[in-house]
């Protein structure tokens, strides 16, 4: 063990994530750039110098996206209440989603996010016709938390919506730490590059692949019954349908004897629902 992590295991001894808040704002911006990853994954590069001072230090962040009018393509601005919430003009509260910053420049002032289409929603909408000049808001983060990195290993398990979380937390995780991930996407060309300074196990679940008619549970449970855990002390991160992390993180509880408060599952969607963002948490 590093003379920094013992630093840090001494003042977090629990290795419990700990939460930053941050004041709200809303920030105009606008598209910079446009890139097809995959056939199912569009990257929107936003930039403006509404950017200073932006905050994101968790790698499962998310900030309200502000989609302008479809038909005007005007986009509405709020003022913040007294109580930090965001004030709409009569009649003019937009569409927002919850979408993870998946990287910040701060020197460049742009913000990249990431899209999986799939669902033919608002965001999806937008995303498969943006085009650079064109404007729409972001809000937030209204906070943050810091997962420690001082595991034995790290479990990180999503489908394509987590997959901009699991790149982040995977870049910061250290030389020397240890890292298994479960990521389903629909086929070998949704695969990323997912780089990172750790030692990674990474394990690719296809849908395409999958007999939908006789699957019993999840696609993610059922590849992670089937994939050997590491020993050790872990931390486990889940990002997916609603209730495949709910699935996943009740097999992690009673059937791998993990710690619940090393557990972190979110339902990033809900299947037959629009804009749901579910914890799974304690």
């Amino acid at each position: 063990m590093t003379t920094d992590t013992l630093e840090r295991t001494a003042t977090n001894p629990d290795r419990l994530p700990q939460r930053v808040r941050h004041p709200l704002r809303f920030r105009q911006l606008e598209v910079r750039t446009v890139q097809r990853v995959t056939p199912h994954l569009v990257r929107v590069t936003l930039g403006g110098d509404a950017l200073e001072g932006f905050v994101s230090l968790g790698f499962d962040d998310h900030v309200k996206l502000v989609l302008p009018d479809p038909t005007t393509g005007l986009l509405a601005t709020p003022t913040i209440g007294p109580e930090g919430m965001p004030v709409w003009p009569e009649g003019a509260k937009p569409l927002m989603r919850d979408y993870t910053p998946r990287h910040f420049d701060a020197a460049a002032r742009t913000l990249e996010i990431d899209f999986a289409l799939h669902e033919a929603g608002p965001a999806t909408r937008w995303a498969e016709q943006a085009q650079p000049g064109q404007a729409i808001g972001i809000g937030g983060p209204r906070g943050s938390f810091i997962v420690p990195t001082d595991f034995d290993w790290h479990l990180l398990v999503g489908d394509d919506t987590a997959l901009p979380a699991i790149a982040r937390r995977l870049a910061e995780l250290p030389s020397g730490a240890r890292a298994l991930v479960l990521a389903e996407v629909d086929g070998p060309a949704d695969q990323i590059a997912l780089p990172s300074q750790a030692q990674v196990e990474l394990v690719w679940v296809h849908r395409d692949e999958a007999d939908a008619a006789s699957a019993t549970e999840p696609l993610l449970l059922a590849a992670l019954r089937n994939t050997p855990l590491p020993t050790g002390a872990f931390h486990a991160w889940v990002g997916c349908e609603s209730a495949a992390a709910k699935a996943v993180r009740a097999h992690l509880v009673n059937d791998c004897r993990a710690n619940p408060k090393w557990i972190r599952a979110s339902g990033y969607w809900r299947r037959g629902a629009a804009a749901t963002h579910d914890s799974h948490d304690e």
